[in-house]
């Protein structure tokens, strides 16, 4: 065998490991067949991660429903508005965040630029966002000692069934309050309102809210003409630390029994007692 036929035999052998036009018809297939389907997961995972991001649960406070450590796709696109059950996400990232937030719930409710509030935003550290509010109410506090009273009452609606359920003769006491006149306390912060926005608007509206505190909020509990805000006194510093001090002008004002030995059962009962501050005159209003 000669030189030439060596030659032809490795070529023959070469060519009998490759492959078919069948053969290499179906490879090509599947490789694209493969392509197709990672272009189509990549494309899947790129919209997911539009509309849905990650979230890791922190804390135990939502257990057993969600515990330390699950992980959660939050929704970030299509706001709908929260029904009952649904689970809402918010997150604080810095303390400029927190700022940002707090100034924008001042500007948009009255109710937290003048008492102020404390936001459930957390940030990673676990820190809420808290807002300082300027107004301040005291609790009410009964000038003279007043009477509870109790009145049986029967019930008459059952709201429950089965063996634990009621009947509708069921008897209850009810307790009362026949007459008090009742001394409630407040001021406003200006350091506080300056960092909050409340303004001098805010403060008549919060004013004449004082002065008709029990129109339309009648009840069981309070009966229409039960409550009733007797007098109100405003007091205007003429410098942002105040003239007085709040406790001095508190207790300026203060009411009296006419007769100490009776009982008292309306505010005729009473005399209406200011005393002088130099400089500094209430305006007084009479209550709705």
């Amino acid at each position: 065998m000669g030189p030439e036929d060596v030659e032809i035999e490795q070529l023959m052998d070469n060519g009998s490991d490759a492959l078919t036009p069948e053969q290499a018809y179906s490879l090509k297939s599947s490789l694209r067949e493969l392509l197709w389907v990672l272009l189509a997961a990549v494309l899947l995972a790129g919209v997911f991660l539009v509309f849905f991001r990650a979230s890791l649960v922190r804390g135990s406070s939502m257990e057993p429903t969600l515990r330390n450590g699950d992980c959660l796709f939050v929704r970030t696109v299509g706001y709908h508005a929260p029904e009952y059950g649904d689970i809402v996400a918010g997150k604080a990232k810095d303390q400029k965040d927190s700022e940002a937030y707090a100034q924008k719930a001042c500007e948009t409710w009255l109710d937290v630029r003048s008492f102020g509030q404390v936001f459930a935003f957390k940030d990673t550290k676990g820190v809420s966002i808290g807002v300082r509010g300027p107004v301040s109410v005291h609790q009410g506090v009964s000038v003279s000692p007043v009477q509870v009273e109790d009145m049986q009452i029967t019930k008459s609606v059952n709201g429950e069934s089965g063996e634990k359920a009621r009947t509708s003769d069921t008897m209850g006491l009810k307790h009362f309050v026949r007459f008090g006149l009742y001394k409630i306390k407040g001021s406003i912060n200006v350091q506080l309102a300056e960092k909050t926005g409340f303004t001098e608007e805010d403060a008549q509206v919060l004013k004449e809210c004082l002065r008709t505190l029990f129109v339309n909020d009648a009840s069981s509990a309070r009966p229409d003409g039960s409550m009733e805000v007797c007098r109100l006194y405003w007091f205007r510093h003429s410098c942002k630390d105040g003239q007085y001090s709040s406790a001095v002008v508190h207790r300026s004002v203060r009411a009296e029994l006419k007769d100490p030995d009776a009982f008292p059962s309306s505010q005729e009962d009473y005399k209406m007692i200011l005393e002088p501050l130099e400089g500094l005159e209430p305006e007084i209003l009479d209550g709705v």
